[in-house]
Order: C-alpha cells, then structure tokens, then sequence
C-alpha cells in the first residue's frame, strides 16, 4: 500500500475493475478506513484480486470452475522453494488442476518429512503424474544461508540437508566468487534432491511396476524467468547414478 503512495498518485479511481486499481484506491483511500480496516490493510485488496481472476477466469472459460471441481487430474508434480518469487503455475505456464505443488524452504526432500513424502505417494499413486520436476532457483535465501552457516532461527535445523550438500561438492563450491558459489550450490542442491526423490519406496515402486515416471532436475531465474534443465532426467533405477555423474560433469 505503502508504495502507490510514495510513488505520487494522488487521485483514486471512482471503479476499479481491476486488481491494480483497487489497490491504487485502498492505498489512497486509507484515511477514511476504520481501525479495524487499517489493521487489516493487507488483506482486503486480496479478496478485490480474487474476484477479479474468478471473473477474469469465467470470461475465459464459463465452465472452468465448474470442471475444475469435479476432477483433479494433473500430469506434473512440481516440488519447489516456498519463495514467494518462485509460484509453479505461472512460471510454467499452467491452470490450477494442471500441475500438483509441494513447496519448501530451498526445495529440499528427505526421506524423514512425512509432508513430502505423502505428497509424492499421493502424485504417483493416485494421481498418477508423469514426471516429478524438483525446481530449484538462483538467489535461492535458504541456500545462501546454508553456504554461509547463517543463524536464523528454527529453519537452521533444516537447512542442515543443504550444508550436507555444499560439504559433499565442497571442491565444486569453495573458491569460487560468492554470487557463482551460491548459484552452483544452488544448481547441486537440486541435482541432490533429486537423486533423494527417485530413491524413494514410492518412485521405485512405480518403476518396478512399469508405470511411466520420470525425475527432473530444474533450476530457474529470477532475473529472466527462464527455467533451465540440469540435464539430469531420469525415468528408471540403472539410469540414475550415470545420469546424475553426467549431470556433474556439466556442471563442472
């Protein structure tokens, strides 16, 4: 709210159609909110941002919703960083019901959280998605954290999986300049979590079974947008360590 105000707008629309309207007229509007409004200042503009892409939505397509809530069919399972930079949907270019999303502080999967590990049962044998991207990103916080021992707090326990990764590759890190080391480290952590997914019991299990999966390692940019394969891609057992030695071999 604060920014509309700093960046000089002095007049409010009459109507607001539109998402960046309504927030330009709550913004400005803000002196003649009540107590409780201004508490609630952050949330009010949401509820003019979700009636504005239901609508938005109809006009694309008048039986979306209605589709939308009978069948949940995805064929992507996309585990990713809880960065608020880094939303699945939009980055690929899908609807809601189109790709089912674990997130995480520095998309990390290990074979103790219960939380990720139920969401990949439930994408692979019930869902029954055809490829698991693990999609890592640069400037990723929990990574930079991890490559230089910063304490936060209660998330430090689980950037541990990360600092295990950085002292496996230390040679592949360590001398490089800071931005590069935290962009490689950032590439190798996916590269891990990867190798971590697909020896899981579930993803085994579906392969011995013959059912069409596959792994994959992405990364993406937070200053073009662009996702990148790490060239790690996997789609039965033999086919992981000599992927993933070639994946580091690139990377090298």
């Amino acid at each position: 709210m604060k920014l509309y105000r700093e960046l000089g707008f002095t007049e409010a629309p009459a109507y607001y159609p539109t998402p960046i309207e309504g927030t330009l007229f709550l913004a400005l509007d803000l002196d003649n909110w009540s107590e409780e409004e201004v508490a609630n200042e952050n949330l009010f503009h949401l509820f003019d941002y979700n009636r504005a892409w239901a609508r938005q939505m109809q006009q694309i397509d008048p039986g979306f919703f209605e589709k939308l809530s009978k069948l949940q069919s995805p064929e992507y399972l996309w585990i990713g960083c809880s960065d608020s930079r880094v939303p699945a949907n939009q980055i690929i270019g899908l609807l809601p019901g189109e790709v089912f999303v674990h997130r995480n502080v520095a998309n990390v999967v290990v074979h103790t959280d219960l939380n990720c590990l139920s969401v990949i049962q439930f994408a692979v044998d019930v869902l029954k998605v055809r490829h698991i991207m693990v999609v890592g990103h640069y400037g990723c916080g929990g990574v930079k954290a991890a490559l230089g021992r910063e304490r936060i707090g209660i998330v430090d326990l689980w950037l541990r999986h990360v600092q295990d990764v950085h002292v496996k590759h230390r040679q592949a890190v360590d001398g490089l300049p800071p931005e590069l080391a935290h962009d490689r480290l950032c590439e190798l952590n996916v590269l891990e979590q990867v190798v971590n997914v697909a020896q899981t019991v579930v993803v085994q299990d579906a392969w011995k079974r013959g059912q069409p999966l596959a792994v994959h390692a992405w990364i993406y940019g937070l200053k073009n947008g662009l996702v990148r394969d790490l060239g790690l891609n996997v789609t039965r057992p033999e086919d992981l360590v000599p992927r993933y030695v070639a994946a580091l071999e690139t990377l090298a």
